[in-house]
C-alpha cells in the first residue's frame, strides 16, 4: 500500500468578516467545504489535528471540536506554535501516516476575531482580558512593547546592518495587492504603489500600515490521506514532499539575532527531505503579517543571500508574472488575516499545484512552498508540497 502522505480535501469559511459566524462555525464550515472538496465521508476520518483560534480555548480546543464533530479518532494533535502551528501539523501528520497511527487526518482552523473585536474584554495594565501576564512576558508587558512594534525592531535592525529601505519593504505589500485583486473575497482590493504605502500611516518605525497585516475573520481546513485511498476520491493528490519546524526563541527580548529566523534551521532540512532546492520552486506562499516576515523568510531559506532581500524583491521576483510569485490569494497584507494565517498558506499552495487558482494561477506550477511564522518571529514551519509523485 502507497502510504505517501497527500492532501486530497481543501475548504475556506466565509471571509474577510462574517459576522453571523463564531469561531467554531468557521472550523465547521471550513470542515464541510474540504469535504465536499474531497469526496471524504466525515465518518471516515480517524484523526483530528487543530490548533484552537478563537479567544477561549475551552469552546474550539482540538478536544472539543474532535467532540463537535464527531470524530472517533485514533491519532489527536493540538500543537500550538501561533500562525505556524499547520505547517508542524503537516510535518506531524505525515509522519503519522507513513507510520501507520491513522490514515485520514482532518485538520482545521476557524477566527472571528474582526466581529469580536468590538465584544473582547479590554486590557490594560498587566492584565489581557481578566488573565494576568506571567512568565517572561510579565517582563516585557511593563515597557508597552506592541505585537507590531517586535517586528519593527527586525525591521529597523535589518535596515542598519544592510542598508534596506523602506521602498524595498512596500514592494512586497504592491507586490501581494496585485494578487489581491484578482481574488473578489480579498479584504483590500484596490491598486497599490510604492508611494501609497510609504505615504500610510506610520504604526511603528519603519513600518506603516500597508506593511501590516489586515486584521479579518476567516476559517480553513485541509484533509490529508495516503497516495493509496487519494486514487479513488474526487481532487488530484497534492503530496507532501518535505516538512519541517524550528524554533529560536518565543518572546521578542530572547530573539538572538533580529534579522534571523528558525527558517535558517528548518528551511534547509525541508529542502533535503523533498530533494529539491530553493531554485526549483515555483510559488511561494509565505505568512505575511508585516512586510518584514517576508523579507526575513526570503534569506532563511535559500531564495537570495543574506542581506540582499530587498534588492531581490525590488527586482519584482515576487509579483504576478515574475519567476517567484509570492501570496497569490492576497496574502494577509490585503486579502485575510484572522489571528492564525498559516493554513490558508497550504490551502492556496494546493489550490496553485491542482491548476485551480484561477486568474491568478503560475503557469506550470509544479512544486509550491509555505512557510509560516508563529509568535514573535519565533517557530517556522516550512512545507514543500508537489503535484508529482516523489
Amino acid at each position: 500500500m502507497d502510504r505517501t502522505p497527500v492532501i486530497v480535501g481543501i475548504g475556506l469559511s466565509d471571509y474577510p468578516v462574517a459576522p453571523e459566524l463564531d469561531s467554531v462555525q468557521h472550523h465547521a464550515l471550513a470542515m464541510q467545504r474540504a469535504l465536499a472538496d474531497s469526496g471524504v465521508e466525515k465518518s471516515s476520518i480517524d484523526a483530528y489535528v487543530g490548533a484552537g483560534g478563537s479567544h477561549d480555548r475551552m469552546v474550539d480546543d482540538p478536544v472539543a471540536l474532535a467532540e463537535y464533530f464527531r470524530i472517533e479518532h485514533r491519532y489527536l494533535d493540538g500543537t500550538m506554535t501561533g500562525g505556524s502551528s499547520f505547517e508542524f501539523h503537516v510535518q506531524h501528520g505525515a509522519a503519522a501516516i507513513r507510520d501507520g497511527l491513522c490514515d485520514t487526518i482532518l485538520v482545521t482552523y476557524g477566527s472571528n476575531q474582526l466581529s469580536r473585536m468590538g465584544r473582547m474584554l479590554g486590557t490594560g495594565g498587566f492584565t489581557r482580558g481578566r488573565e494576568k501576564v506571567g512568565g517572561p512576558m510579565a517582563y516585557e508587558a511593563p515597557f508597552g512593547n506592541s505585537l507590531v512594534g517586535a517586528y519593527a525592531m527586525a525591521a529597523q535592525r535589518h535596515m542598519h546592518e544592510f542598508g534596506t529601505t523602506p521602498e524595498q519593504l512596500a514592494e512586497i505589500a504592491v507586490g501581494v495587492r496585485e494578487f489581491a485583486q484578482l481574488n473578489p473575497n480579498a479584504m483590500y482590493r484596490d491598486p497599490l504603489t510604492v508611494d501609497d504605502v510609504i505615504g500610510s500611516r506610520l504604526i511603528a518605525d519603519p513600518l506603516h500600515k500597508f506593511d501590516c497585516c489586515v486584521i479579518s475573520d476567516g476559517g480553513g481546513a485541509f484533509i490529508m490521506t495516503t497516495a493509496e485511498r487519494a486514487k479513488d476520491l474526487a481532487q488530484p493528490p497534492v503530496y507532501v514532499l518535505g516538512a519541517a519546524g524550528s524554533q529560536t526563541h518565543w518572546n521578542i527580548s530572547q530573539m538572538p539575532d533580529f534579522t534571523r529566523t528558525a527558517g535558517a534551521i528548518a528551511g534547509p532540512i525541508a529542502f533535503e527531505r523533498a530533494g529539491v532546492t530553493p531554485a526549483d520552486i515555483d510559488t511561494i506562499q509565505f505568512y505575511d503579517s508585516f512586510t518584514i516576515t517576508v523579507l526575513l523568510m526570503l534569506e532563511d531559506l535559500g531564495f537570495c543571500p543574506k542581506g540582499e532581500g530587498g534588492k531581490f524583491v525590488q527586482a519584482g521576483h515576487l509579483k504576478r508574472g515574475g519567476d517567484l510569485p509570492l501570496n497569490t490569494d492576497g496574502g494577509g497584507l490585503s486579502s485575510c488575516h484572522p489571528g492564525m494565517r498559516g493554513i490558508f498558506l497550504i490551502i492556496e499552495a494546493v489550490r496553485q499545484l491542482r491548476g485551480q487558482a484561477g486568474e491568478a494561477q503560475v503557469p506550470d506550477a509544479k512544486l509550491a512552498l509555505a512557510c509560516g511564522s508563529g509568535g514573535w518571529l519565533s517557530c517556522i514551519g516550512t512545507v514543500i508540497l508537489g503535484s508529482e509523485h516523489p
